[in-house]
């Protein structure tokens, strides 16, 4: 096992890394009771609330490597061989006093050149997963939707790095969160991830203007290659087909479609991996839901098609797309044969 990840409803007081010989790479706190702890690795805190017994949601990645780390331009960042974890936040009102970009553009153009710099520098250059999360996400601001702000940035970033904003980009998810700086964790590593794209979808990279300047910087999912393991990232996953968001207004049928989507993925990552296939069974997934009274619904469409024994956590926040009321990302992970 070198890379593994564990979740663990319960208070980050009271949970235990469950392998003596590992080390915690990173990961991510949920839940409205983030403030005044502390972590020693890098740990997104995300004040949101989670649904369930626990008010508390920490996820851990860990690794047999040994781990190094440091702080680089606000990152706080580990890495455990040629795997890197790392963590910022940026406050929008420290670029305020933009004239040609709006502060959220500014800003998340800042953070991915801040996040490519880091990685040249540690000679790892393939970006696998980012985690994205801003306030008010479906709101207007400067002429223009917020999340739609924060796509120019990113790409601006990617193209200002010579990285193309096309075709083998990271797997992502950008979520909505009630006020807060803009948060983004990520993970990378020595190499590339291979993108995997949704025969039911219009790669997000290539929608239409109508979705605004820029089209969303992110693959589908994408299979990643630790020291003998086969890791797969399904990136934020919603009731989308073609480049529309279909069932407007009934979240359980946007819940079976955003199930469909996610079972079309993961055929096309057993296709393209080197483990065989993935079973919808076997993935852990983060359900985030736009209304909390409409949770209940959620779970209940779930159960059928994952079975009681799914490893699902239901988070609340914002969608990218006002119409869309949940989105759903997950994580699997295979061995490598002989390692």
């Amino acid at each position: 096992m070198s890379l593994q990840l564990i979740t663990q409803c319960t208070p980050p007081s009271t949970a235990a890394v469950s392998r003596e010989t590992a080390a915690v790479l990173g990961g991510a706190l949920l839940g409205r009771a983030t403030a005044g702890m502390t972590a020693q690795w890098p740990e997104q805190r995300l004040a949101t609330r989670v649904f369930g017994d626990s008010a508390l949601l920490g996820e851990r990645w860990l690794t047999t490597l040994p781990v190094s780390g440091g702080e680089s331009e606000g990152i706080v960042w580990r890495r455990g061989g040629d795997v890197l974890y790392g963590v910022l936040e940026l406050d929008e009102a420290l670029f305020a006093g933009e004239k040609e970009r709006t502060p959220l553009q500014a800003a998340s153009e800042e953070a991915y050149l801040r996040i490519f710099r880091l990685l040249e520098a540690q000679e790892l250059p393939h970006l696998w997963r980012v985690w994205n999360y801003l306030a008010d996400i479906n709101g207007e601001s400067h002429g223009l939707e917020r999340y739609r702000q924060f796509n120019i940035g990113r790409q601006d970033a990617f193209l200002e790095f010579s990285r193309g904003a096309t075709g083998n980009v990271p797997a992502a998810c950008a979520l909505g969160l009630a006020g807060g700086p803009l948060s983004i964790a990520f993970m990378a590593g020595s190499t590339p991830a291979v993108a995997v794209e949704n025969p039911r979808q219009v790669s997000a990279y290539n929608y239409p203007a109508e979705y605004g300047p820029r089209s969303p910087t992110f693959s589908r999912a994408a299979l990643v290659y630790p020291p003998g393991r086969e890791i797969l990232f399904v990136s934020g996953t919603a009731s989308i087909v073609g480049h529309r968001t279909v069932h407007p207004g009934d979240v359980a049928a946007q819940c079976r479609e955003s199930l469909a989507n996610i079972a079309a993925v993961i055929a096309e990552a057993g296709r393209l991996g080197r483990t065989g296939a993935y079973a919808l069974g076997e993935l852990s997934y983060r359900v985030y839901v736009r209304d909390p009274a409409s949770q209940p619904l959620i779970a209940e469409t779930l159960l059928p098609l994952l079975g009681p024994d799914a490893d699902i956590v239901h988070v609340e926040a914002d969608i990218c797309r006002s119409d869309l009321l949940l989105e759903i990302e997950a994580v699997a992970s295979h061995a490598l044969e002989g390692g």
